[in-house]
């Protein structure tokens, strides 16, 4: 008993120490352009791009007490942060090639970025004049892109303890990074939850706007809608539509004893019963999972799908246009990626159909569910 209740102080301190801060969000409001065209697009992304590197820059030089300090916490993995931040300056100079492309037609925002040096060098001259025509746009991209910033780095100083998207642990997962410029794949986690649950509505949506995503679902959910509905039913529910597992209850995977039978289980069932639907992909419920499971999915034939952009709707705190306007920045920001909506959260159903009207004239193109992580 003394054990457990030394280990439940210890986790509940290790909660306290690793709460995360303010959760990043953008009103797009201030911004002053709607999306009409590509080089719109390209000029708000490089808007975007460069915010994001200014503030990037100011903890690029952080060591390691310095970040413990920044952050409130006790331990810092600084192989992770390093990797992180080098990744990031790597991901921020191919989409400004990308966005610099139209500026021909429309130099705002546009510098001489050579390479990462010239970069770094205008990411930390970029400022804008109080009476420039972005400059209500300008204070709170850069607080948007400071909680982001934090978001990511807490992230990669708590891993792999505290396992997450942030990084891979191999080529066996995937995520939006290699994916084509302006090219995105919608998906949705905790798919077919019984009560309550938005597939219906999204699935019909998609279906009408000639659209598809892919849909993680639990087991034990689909076993649960199994028991009242017929297997016509859940595959009329899923048509057009991809769907992959994220195991067979919504828990951590990094630490559950049995979290291959988890994954197994669920497999041989949405494969059995979606033989159209299914794809060999496994979303980690929060993204935790183990290290050294790359042999398991290599023998199951199976890819560990992560993703880029959070609309963070899953704990409902952000109200539903804050999110889909927190996934519009991180497009603009990244210029493709992976979406990860929660399908549970009636927010979806508002800041998705919003995040694809901003987008319709802006030149982005929505993966084929079948094609992606390929």
């Amino acid at each position: 008993m003394r054990i457990v209740l030394l280990l439940s102080a210890w986790l509940l301190s290790f909660a306290a120490v690793a709460a995360p801060n303010d959760v990043a969000t953008l009103d797009r409001s201030t911004w002053p352009e709607q999306l009409g065209n590509p080089t719109l697009f390209d000029v708000a992304s490089r808007a975007e791009i460069l915010m994001f590197a200014r503030v990037l820059l100011d903890v690029d030089a952080m060591d390691e007490v310095a970040l413990k300090q920044y952050l409130g916490l006790r331990s810092v993995n600084m192989a992770a942060v390093d990797a992180l931040r080098a990744r990031l300056w790597q991901r921020l100079l191919s989409s400004y090639n990308f966005a610099q492309r139209s500026c021909e037609l429309d130099a705002s925002f546009c510098y001489l970025v050579e390479d990462m040096g010239t970069l770094k060098e205008e990411a930390g001259r970029f400022q804008l004049d109080d009476n420039s025509y972005y400059i209500k746009w300008a204070e709170p991209s850069r607080i948007f892109h400071t909680h982001y910033r934090d978001e990511l780095l807490r992230k990669a100083a708590l891993f792999p303890q505290v396992s997450s998207e942030v990084e891979r642990f191999g080529d066996y997962e995937r995520n939006g990074e290699q994916m084509n410029d302006r090219l995105f794949l919608l998906t949705f986690d905790s798919g077919a939850n019984v009560a309550p649950d938005n597939t219906p509505w999204l699935t019909e949506y998609l279906r009408k706007s000639n659209m598809n995503g892919t849909f993680f679902v639990l087991g034990k959910d689909i076993q649960a809608r199994l028991a009242d509905r017929s297997v016509n039913d859940l595959q009329a529910l899923y048509s057009r539509q991809c769907v992959g597992v994220q195991g067979w209850e919504f828990r951590s995977h990094s630490f559950w004893q049995d979290w291959q039978d988890s994954v197994r289980r669920s497999v041989d069932l949405v494969k059995g019963k979606l033989p159209e639907n299914f794809v060999p992909l496994f979303r980690p419920p929060q993204g935790q999972r183990r290290g050294d499971a790359q042999s398991f999915f290599r023998t199951q034939g199976l890819q560990v799908a992560l993703w880029d952009i959070d609309p963070q709707d899953s704990a409902n705190r952000l109200k539903p246009e804050q999110s889909a306007q927190r996934a519009l920045t991180l497009m603009l920001l990244w210029r493709h990626g992976v979406i990860n909506f929660n399908a549970k959260q009636d927010a979806v159903k508002t800041a998705l159909p919003w995040l694809i009207a901003q987008t319709a004239q802006s030149g982005i193109g929505w993966e084929d569910c079948q094609d992606a992580f390929r």
